[in-house]
């Protein structure tokens, strides 16, 4: 009698598998280990059949190259679309952030352990960053996608397979028109950049062809360390009109003391990024930072979900932002900038 009860019992158990089994919906990509959990339980399904329904995680190196406010924004703008293109996915990603205080050396020890780490995918943020990037990532076929670079092709970022990103690539010609519209008697510029940060290389070129095609004298001036940016600031008190400076990382480092140095003698600094005119400096023309992270971040996550690599994308700029505070201090008149672009952006100095 017990062996016939048995025998009953375990068709009763096979019938409702098989009714759970059939009823059961289809699960390619829950949202979640707990829904993968539930799925499990209720079908008692073995661990290798359940195995597709987990849901996807990636992991993401962040690696910034130094502290400041436009670096900063474009890290808070990636951080931020990431995760919402995640959540919208139903995806879980985890979000390494590393900053190589600009120190070579510090760059290439991060590459080395995110590359050994095996992260999905790498956002390197400026030019040297990206380029430490690289070098770690050779050999594997790790996407990096980098912000912020000036100049790719001159810094060797193009042509490689796995690697692509943002160009926030300056219209120096037209920064320069700018400083004209304010000052067309102008007789001497400026020239203030680090010879080691490859942002400034092409700017400084083109800002050197355009002053010459006008006959306007200019006067260069380097550094490489925060140090000599400041005395670099300083040897042109008395000798210049006016100061250009690129989108240079190791210049805006320090802006806060330069443009002490410049804004005490009245010399106006047209620079590359509206971090500097946030720090102090006259004014700039260049691109939006929080829209250049979003897109970098669209970018790579699009190559998660296993689309192509594409070209490197420019961003478009032709926002000029002018400090209001410098331009009272120094006494100079903007309101010509209101006939060079649809967008002017009145700020003053950050505390």
């Amino acid at each position: 009698m017990k062996k016939v009860i048995s025998l009953v019992l375990a068709v009763l158990m096979t019938l409702s598998l098989a009714a759970c089994g059939a009823s059961a919906p289809e699960e390619t990509t829950p949202s979640s280990a707990e829904t993968t959990g539930a799925a499990a339980a209720e079908t008692s399904a073995p661990a290798a059949e359940t195995s597709e329904a987990a849901s996807e995680e990636f992991h993401v190196a962040i690696v910034q190259q130094l502290d400041h406010s436009s670096l900063d924004e474009i890290r808070a703008a990636v951080i931020a679309q990431l995760e919402a293109r995640a959540a919208e996915q139903g995806l879980t990603l985890t979000i390494d952030d590393y900053n190589g205080q600009n120190d070579s050396s510090t760059l290439n020890q991060i590459g080395a352990q995110v590359v050994g780490d095996g992260c999905d995918l790498i956002i390197p943020i400026a030019t040297v960053a990206a380029q430490c990037m690289v070098t770690a990532a050779d050999g594997t076929d790790i996407p990096i996608v980098y912000a912020a670079i000036s100049d790719p092709e001159t810094a060797g970022l193009t042509g490689l397979p796995t690697v692509t990103g943002t160009s926030d690539a300056l219209n120096t010609p037209f920064i320069l028109d700018m400083m004209l519209a304010v000052q067309p008697d102008i007789q001497t510029v400026g020239l203030l950049y680090s010879n080691s940060e490859p942002n400034s290389a092409t700017p400084i070129a083109e800002a050197k062809e355009y002053l010459d095609s006008k006959g306007i004298a200019y006067l260069e001036k380097t550094g490489n360390t925060s140090g000599e940016i400041i005395s670099a600031a300083s040897s042109l008190v008395g000798r210049v009109d006016a100061v250009f400076t690129p989108t240079d990382n190791v210049v805006m480092a320090t802006e806060a003391a330069v443009v002490e140095i410049l804004n005490a003698d009245g010399i106006p600094h047209y620079t590359g990024a509206d971090s500097f005119v946030l720090s102090g400096a006259f004014a700039t023309c260049g691109v939006n930072y929080t829209e250049l992270g979003a897109k970098t971040a669209d970018m790579a996550f699009d190559i998660l979900m296993g689309g192509a690599v594409p070209e490197f994308h420019v961003m478009e700029g032709g926002i000029i932002t002018v400090n209001t505070d410098t331009a009272a201090a120094i006494g100079l008149d903007f309101s010509a900038f209101s006939d060079m672009a649809n967008t002017v952006n009145e700020v003053t100095t950050a505390q």
